[in-house]
């Protein structure tokens, strides 16, 4: 066996034999109270618990441990590959037996506990010596099918495809399946197809009066129409402002690069409240327009309109982001070779450039139809009687009609509307190749932009630029005033409330808002990096490996995103309340939110900045025998940081901003930013609340500029252009960036 298969069956033994099995409640590394009576107390280890009779169904899995190290120093590599498979898939499946058979009294499954010798009993939730053997035996298979020649015998390929599996199934289908079972399932535990038929059928879900009538439509189409118009609208302004930056010499290029990504570090529900204070009957805009014009004051901002406005500027920056390192890993030879061979600007741009910006067009399209599909502090703010799913679904959990069935149904629907998007995005691409990186040198300049499309991207610029400026002036000032849009007397009252700071005796955080504060960035710096990696490594392991269920892993990694937040929090409650993962009430409970949330803007990144990438790099340093981490480390890495950047910053602030997936999920020891502003808005203090999230985006854009700088540029070895030229009339100087 190879030596990383040795070190898996220690790190297995580890957890089986010396660890505390069980979650031992307040244990730390300073407290060792827990360590009376080890190995048989509470913090005992699996070995002890079963052969002392306190435990005796973990002794099986102890079993299937003994049996891969009595082949460990096996001289036939194929029989060794044979016990590894076996013996890790039935370790697996005797651990998720006794952890789901033998967990609460009246839970669990009778039958298969009395199997297992524990019928009647209870135990407590997995701890650090569970999970290090569950990841023990998983190893064990992944390095049997790899001994058997799977994935080309490569050892970390396919560990990691079992660990990308493990997780997504523990963390996103294992949720997902608790809370929606209940579609099927009434409250008495009954089978009831029926029911689930009338819920999915309800006129509230499907009907047409907006066409036939004088009435709502179904908030099924309300959702569809508003997630296609977002997903339109955000893609043509991200690739618009990335084709601005990186093509033209515009002036205020990193000016503009701080207005794309203004929005995304704002909490949403901050932005809807600007709008109303902007827009609404009594917002400062209305009053301008009814006083100077005569224009009627409306309620135009609640519906439609105003929850589209709110989402183009909260989620436009996304498709910036992962359309800036499309743009930018076009080759400029090819459009070279298209201008030397008599096109124009505008040919060359149709014919050459647009088709290779289809992979970041779809998947930036994807990403802003499934953000809007699960938005829900902007329709909550300003939808008005225009509802959609997110906050049917979360009116139906939370709402005095409590009907976890019919939210369950509605999910359903949801996720159908994503795995739709999905299918056509695939449909669009196709199998066509994207590459434009490769290993060969590459002097070619990129082609300026022709006038038309310089007039179209500036023409759509221009107004989101100056209503974002106007917005986060807006929020500037309401938190430095008494009270905004009715008492504009200056104040830094808000700011003492809740960032105050005692240096009388030493330093002492008083302030309200330092807790939360606190918990945030440590929760966002924590769940960022795990993000970023589980990202980019799944996305790796889709476009470079060919192994089955590939197709089923990539929707799966959207899966997250296609629940609304508030379903998800609600899931994670029923799902990880209970042994055998019980972790609610925990930090850690959040960075898993965190991760398994925002993985697919990871996932959609890398794999759009991976199918313009060569595989020819790839089977390059595999010739020179490097494994497949050195290649991903040494080779694939370094040309995907600007997938990486996007994956880190977008998960940082998401972290920092996100309301719905982790309201359900704070605590009074992991209480967080935006469940602290909630409250002050709850409360009807808006002056607090804004100066908060005045703070946090000051303290983001810190994190951002730190996140750019650690990871740098991707260097690809392009002529620069050294002045541009003068006798362009065009308001946008038309030159090549860099």
């Amino acid at each position: 066996m190879a030596p990383a298969t040795r070190l898996v069956l220690l790190i297995g033994w580890i957890g089986y034999a010396l660890m505390p099995w069980y979650l031992v409640e307040g244990m730390g590394l300073t407290d060792l109270g827990w360590l009376a009576g080890y190995p048989f107390g509470k913090a005992g280890s699996a070995l002890a618990l079963a052969l002392s009779g306190q435990a005796p169904w973990l002794l099986p899995v102890g079993i299937a441990l003994a049996v891969a190290t009595a082949f460990m120093g096996s001289a036939d590599r194929g029989r060794a590959a044979k016990v590894l498979i076996g013996a890790g898939l039935l370790g697996m499946l005797l651990f998720f037996a006794q952890a789901f058979a033998i967990v609460l009294k009246d839970q669990g499954i009778p039958w298969l506990a009395a199997l297992l010798g524990g019928a009647g009993a209870a135990q407590r939730g997995m701890g650090g010596g569970g999970f290090l053997t569950l990841l023990a035996l998983l190893l064990l298979l992944c390095h049997g099918l790899a001994y058997r020649g799977i994935c080309r015998g490569d050892l970390f390929t396919t560990s990691s495809i079992g660990i990308v599996i493990l997780l997504i199934g523990l963390f996103i289908f294992f949720p997902v399946w608790i809370i929606l079972k209940s579609a099927l399932i009434e409250a008495d535990g009954t089978f009831a197809p029926a029911a689930f038929l009338a819920r999915f059928l309800d006129a509230s879900i499907w009907g047409l009066g907006c066409v036939t009538s004088n009435t709502n439509c179904g908030v099924a189409w309300n959702t569809l129409v508003l997630a296609v118009l977002c997903g339109v609208i955000t893609t043509l302004l991200g690739l618009a402002c990335a084709l601005l930056i990186l093509r033209t010499g515009m002036p205020g290029k990193r000016i503009m690069r701080a207005l794309t990504v203004l929005p995304i570090i704002t909490p949403p529900f901050v932005i809807g409240l600007a709008l109303i204070l902007l827009f609404g009957r009594a917002g400062a805009a209305s009053t301008l327009l009814y006083e100077w014009f005569g224009v009627p004051r409306s309620r135009w901002l609640y519906g439609l309109p105003g929850v589209l406005l709110a989402q183009v500027l909260a989620f436009a920056p996304i498709a910036f982001l992962v359309l800036i390192g499309v743009v930018q890993g076009i080759s400029p030879s090819l459009e070279e070779a298209s201008q030397t061979l008599g096109a124009k600007r505008w040919q060359t741009f149709r014919t050459v450039t647009w088709p290779l910006l289809r992979p970041g067009i779809a998947n930036a399209f994807l990403l802003g139809f499934v953000e809007s599909m699960a938005d829900f502090g902007n329709p909550l703010v300003l939808g008005g009687n225009f509802e959609v799913l997110s906050t049917k679904i979360f009116f139906a959990v939370v709402g005095a009609s409590y009907n976890q069935g019919q939210a369950a149904v509605l999910a359903i629907i949801l996720l159908a509307f994503t795995l739709g998007a999905f299918w056509v995005q695939q449909r669009w691409l196709g199998d066509k190749s994207y590459t434009t990186v490769t290993g060969k040198g590459d002097a070619g300049l990129p082609t300026p932009l022709p006038r038309r499309v310089s007039w179209l991207a500036t023409a759509a610029i221009v107004p989101w630029v100056a209503l974002t400026v106007v917005i986060y002036v807006v929020i500037l000032i309401g938190g430095f005033v008494r009270n905004m849009g009715r008492d504009f007397t200056p104040t830094l009252e808000h700011y003492r409330t809740g960032f105050a700071i005692d240096f009388s005796n030493g330093i002492f955080f008083e302030g309200s808002a330092w807790s939360s504060f606190f918990t945030t960035v440590k929760v966002a710096a924590i769940s960022a990096p795990l993000t970023a990696l589980i990202g980019l490594l799944t996305a790796y392991l889709l476009t470079r490996q060919r192994f089955r269920g590939r197709g089923a892993l990539e929707f799966a990694t959207m899966l997250s995103f296609a629940i609304p937040g508030t379903v998800l929090g609600v899931a994670y409650i029923l799902a990880f309340n209970v042994p055998p993962i019980e972790i609610t009430g925990t930090g850690l409970i959040l960075i898993i939110a965190f991760v398994f949330r925002n993985m697919p803007v990871g996932v959609r990144s890398g794999i759009a900045g991976l199918s313009q990438i060569d595989k020819s790099l790839d089977e390059a340093s595999t010739t020179l025998r490097a494994r497949s981490f050195t290649t991903l480390w040494r080779v694939v890495l370094p040309l995907l940081k600007p997938a990486l950047v996007s994956a880190l910053v977008y998960s940082f602030v998401r972290s920092m901003t996100a309301v719905s997936a982790v309201i359900f999920l704070v605590s009074a020891e992991y209480n967080l930013s935006t469940a602290y502003i909630v409250g002050r808005v709850e409360a009807g203090e808006f002056g607090l609340a804004i100066a908060y999230s005045s703070a946090l985006i000051v303290f983001m854009a810190f994190g951002i500029a730190l996140i750019q700088f650690l990871v740098g540029e991707r260097k690809l070895g392009r002529r620069k252009i050294v002045a541009l030229s003068s006798s362009v009339s065009n308001p946008i100087t038309q030159g090549a960036a860099s």
